[in-house]
């Protein structure tokens, strides 16, 4: 392969040694500055189309984590973090956000830490439901062994990373269904997820037995065959005698206090008078 086109696959970054090792020359190395790669420091190649991610990861010697991988392995996460999230043994660079155990082998081509290791990070880093999150969908998406994250935070007694662990829920299907499951418990809303329900099909959530709460995706009612369907689902809940509230994820992210209130006012009604 082209040294050029090696580099693009590297995220368009790569310390010399990384090309060496590839089997290119100090003179193939060389050659690249004629083709707009340039060298911010010694021993650092960058692509004109680099990743700036991969980038600050190798300008620093260490690999992305935690928040800044998350969008790379493709896990849940809404907000980017403001600073990078790297992982490191030294303690030489500032400005960036360092992790500095790292206990899996980090991806076989870019400044990526392990996904493993991202989601660890990310459970003893930050706050829930962005944590839950990310550990959520790195067991749905990558695989990764829900026993092994509870092993290797097992003798972490912290706050945060027990409260991440306590609230890992793996029938969440979205970020949108982490984020509205964490909204309910911060409530003292009791709910059941992804419930079957005979005649009506599997719904989001079940709240008190009788309330349906839907969170409905970006996609939702792209084809009027999916419309003629939800809406016969609708209607199959209310002659089946459940209530049915449903959400797009702005509302879910941006007025959580409607949620709740809404929830609230539903099993108000329905409970009898005292």
């Amino acid at each position: 392969m082209d040294i050029y086109e090696f580099l693009k696959r590297t995220g368009g970054v790569a310390r010399t040694a990384q090309l060496l090792s590839a089997g290119y020359s100090r003179t193939d190395i060389e050659h690249l500055t004629a083709r707009g790669v340039t060298q911010p420091r010694r021993g650092v190649l960058v692509h004109p189309a680099a990743n700036a991610d991969f980038v600050a990861a190798i300008r620093h010697n260490a690999w992305l984590t935690c928040a800044s991988a998350a969008e790379h392995y493709g896990l849940w996460l809404r907000n980017p973090p403001a600073e990078h999230h790297l992982a490191c043994n030294h303690g030489h660079s500032r400005g960036f956000i360092r992790h500095r155990t790292s206990r899996f082998n980090p991806h076989p081509t870019l400044p990526l830490a392990a996904v493993e290791d991202v989601v660890l990070h990310a459970i003893g880093c930050l706050p829930a439901p962005a944590s839950t999150a990310i550990a959520t969908s790195a067991v749905r998406l990558h695989g990764v062994p829900l026993e092994l994250l509870k092993d290797q935070l097992g003798g972490d007694r912290s706050r945060p990373v027990l409260a991440a662990l306590r609230e890992l829920d793996l029938r969440a299907e979205s970020i949108v269904e982490v984020d509205a499951q964490y909204l309910f418990r911060a409530n003292g809303i009791a709910f059941d997820a992804q419930v079957q329900i005979p005649g009506i099909g599997r719904v989001d959530f079940l709240i008190e037995g009788f309330l349906i709460v839907e969170v409905d995706g970006f996609a939702f009612h792209s084809t009027r065959k999916a419309l003629r369907q939800d809406l016969a689902r609708n209607n199959a809940s209310t002659v089946n005698g459940y209530a049915v509230l449903r959400y797009p994820p702005e509302i879910i992210w941006y007025q959580p206090e409607r949620v709740v209130a809404e929830i609230q006012a539903v099993i108000a009604l329905k409970r009898p008078a005292p």
